[in-house]
């Protein structure tokens, strides 16, 4: 894909991984919508700001029509609320689900088609090592990346003879306010965005960024014993 052609729309935009994917793309030439839910604060010069919630409806739909020349689409908008699956509230459970799955589904159903008009292109879903492995203290949020993986690996399937080549991001820990109190290593933004660009433009359907994935992805094929070696 030659990026120096291509417009391209980033989902939390805003800040921190989104932030990082959207001057890199500008960087290689392409014209970046950036979106947030409040797009008065996005700061990096050369975007195009635009309103987007991708939890509401209405407002994916305004984006939309406001654009109209799309041609790479990176769902990157996320949500973090640290709720486990048996004793959080459910409110916080269903905004991770409302988040990564849905809002993921709302954005694709809604620049698909303005993808396949201009001739195709890519949709870019950032998803995590924890779609392969899950941790109790956040459950909710492994669930719901689990469930965008799923959802990835469906709209590839029937997206591919639009032209539109659906890929996935596997990256662990980034040095991003969402992860700000965990204690480990974390990659830098820019490294994994320029990662994950050079996926987009190769046409990779899976670009897996960082050991930590790549150990995820390993130990499927091990099954529970591999993934889970404290219930043996």
């Amino acid at each position: 894909m030659d990026l120096s052609t291509s417009t391209a729309l980033v989902t939390g935009a805003n800040r921190g991984f989104g932030r990082a994917l959207a001057a890199e793309l500008l960087s290689r030439g392409a014209t970046v919508y950036a979106g947030a839910r409040n797009p008065d604060q996005v700061d990096l010069p050369g975007v195009r700001p635009i309103a987007l919630d991708i939890t509401d409806p209405a407002s994916v739909a305004a984006a939309a029509k406001a654009t109209g020349d799309v041609t790479i689409l990176v769902n990157n908008a996320g949500s973090s609320t640290g709720a486990d699956l048996l004793a959080a509230g459910l409110d916080d459970i269903r905004l991770e689900m409302d988040t990564h799955f849905f809002g993921t589904l709302s954005v694709a159903r809604a620049f698909a088609p303005q993808i396949a008009a201009n001739g195709g292109g890519a949709i870019l879903n950032v998803l995590s090592g924890l779609s392969w492995v899950s941790f109790p203290d956040f459950g909710a949020y492994c669930a719901a990346k689990s469930a965008e993986w799923s959802l990835t690996n469906a709209l590839r399937l029937q997206l591919a003879d639009q032209g539109i080549r659906v890929a996935g991001l596997h990256v662990g820990y980034m040095d991003t306010d969402m992860v700000r109190a965990v204690d480990a290593a974390k990659s830098d933004p820019a490294d994994i965005a320029r990662i994950a660009v050079d996926g987009i433009a190769a046409g990779a359907y899976e670009i897996v960024a960082d050991d930590a994935s790549r150990q995820a992805q390993a130990a499927l094929a091990g099954g529970v014993s591999v993934l889970y070696p404290q219930l043996s």
